[in-house]
């Protein structure tokens, strides 16, 4: 990958990999496979009312080389993207620090959105995490998920000021939702409504080397989850925010309500596939493997595994166990260390600009620069497809209003736009 500056690399590159400590390699399920191989006869155990294939249009048969061309620099440590409803000609970026940018008709506004300095601790793997805009346009809010002083992961909601639209009113903050947080890595921090209306808020599993705070698949943690919450309502107990009904958990004594998937390690994006509500998420890996998963719209209760498999691998501490269980719902992708160390999880395309690209799942990785396609339909693992060595520090990819897909280098500050090679 490219070479960051010393400075630079001391501060962004735990951002997302969340490697605190090496790890063991992980085993395979039966002893007969050699340890570093991927599970080879697992399938994924999803529950029966996951639908097998996509009601939207299927991906091309030739997979596209992809292309990035700068939309803008003078960005700091840009983390995520976000689309505001009803402004199609402007996109949101944060920044680690905790601001947020304003781009609109691909220039950098220069007055701040938002700047929260001063409430974040940012570095490594803290910070500015995500934002996401409330779907209703006549809501105005937006969403923000942070590290607080205290080493906390917050939720918290702003409004635009009544004298200037593109500026947040400071005492407007309404903070939703606070976890404590025992380790300064694997955080989390996505942020996606859903096409319920619903925010879905991706939280890592609280740090250390192979979780060792058993947060991946607790129901009494808020930890190493995707929650579903409804921010239109108040909820009882005094939260700033509903739990739908239909949440998988709301019934089960000891869990906590707000919980929709389980058994991630640290989600580092996830998105909404527009064309079928599907929920896509790139969730790093810890010494191995990065992997892709994915749930299909509307089907929540699916645990991923972790910290039982690492990618469609045992990991460590099961080793000698049959990992693979009944009741985990497997990657339907994966990639080793040799070809990158920190998944970006991305989303499909359903634009219009690059109609070879329509229908393909696009992700990245952070450390290495390398971008892939994937068919998003069905429910059997698949290889990724590479599309492009970038030689970028990609830390986000998003679609802006039209559908096309935007990404963020974390080291050059610059927003990017993905077209297709010979288009």
């Amino acid at each position: 990958m490219t070479r960051l500056a010393p400075v630079r690399v001391a501060l962004t590159i735990l951002i997302v990999t969340g490697c605190a400590a090496p790890s063991t390699t992980p085993a395979a399920v039966a002893s007969s496979t050699p340890s570093t191989s991927p599970i080879a006869s697992a399938s994924p155990a999803s529950p029966s009312s996951v639908p097998t294939g996509s009601t939207a249009p299927v991906a091309g048969s030739t997979p596209p080389k992809l292309t990035l061309g700068v939309v803008v620099g003078g960005l700091e440590d840009p983390l995520d993207i976000a689309v505001r409803p009803g402004h199609p000609d402007d996109m949101y970026i944060a920044e680690q620090a905790g601001r947020v940018r304003l781009v609109r008709s691909g220039k950098l506004v220069a007055t701040q959105v938002l700047d929260i300095a001063g409430t974040v601790t940012a570095g490594g793997e803290q910070g500015l995490l995500g934002l996401a805009f409330d779907p209703d346009p006549t809501d105005g809010r937006f969403f923000v998920y942070y590290t607080a002083l205290d080493g906390s992961q917050v939720l918290a909601s702003f409004r635009m000021t009544a004298a200037d639209a593109d500026v947040a009113d400071p005492a407007s903050k309404k903070i939703l939702l606070t976890m404590a947080d025992q380790y300064p890595n694997h955080n989390g921090g996505s942020l996606a409504f859903g096409p319920d209306g619903y925010l879905y808020i991706g939280t890592g599993d609280g740090g250390g080397g192979g979780d060792p705070l058993g947060s991946g698949r607790r129901l009494d943690t808020l930890l190493a989850k995707v929650l579903r919450i409804d921010v239109s309502a108040s909820g009882s107990g005094g939260r700033p925010y509903g739990v739908p009904a239909d949440n998988p958990f709301v019934a089960t004594p000891g869990a906590l309500p707000e919980i929709w998937l389980t058994g991630l390690r640290n989600p580092w994006r996830m998105r909404f596939d527009r064309g079928t509500g599907d929920l896509w998420i790139g969730d790093v890996g810890q010494g191995s493997w990065e992997e892709i998963d994915v749930a299909r719209a509307g089907v929540g209760g699916l645990d991923f595994g972790w910290n039982l498999m690492e990618g469609f691998a045992c990991y460590a501490p099961a080793a000698g166990t049959d990992c693979a269980r009944p009741g985990l719902t497997l990657p339907v992708a994966a990639y080793g260390h040799d070809e990158g160390c920190s998944v970006i999880g991305g989303t499909v395309y359903r634009g219009d600009a690059d109609p070879a690209l329509r229908g393909w799942y696009v992700f990245g990785d952070y450390c290495s620069g390398r971008m892939w396609v994937l068919d998003p339909v069905g429910d059997g693992r698949r290889e990724p497809v590479p599309a492009l060595d970038s030689g970028r520090s990609i830390s986000a990819i998003a679609e802006d209003a039209a559908g096309d897909l935007l990404v963020t280098d974390l080291a050059r500050g610059e927003l990017l736009r993905v077209g297709v090679s010979g288009t």
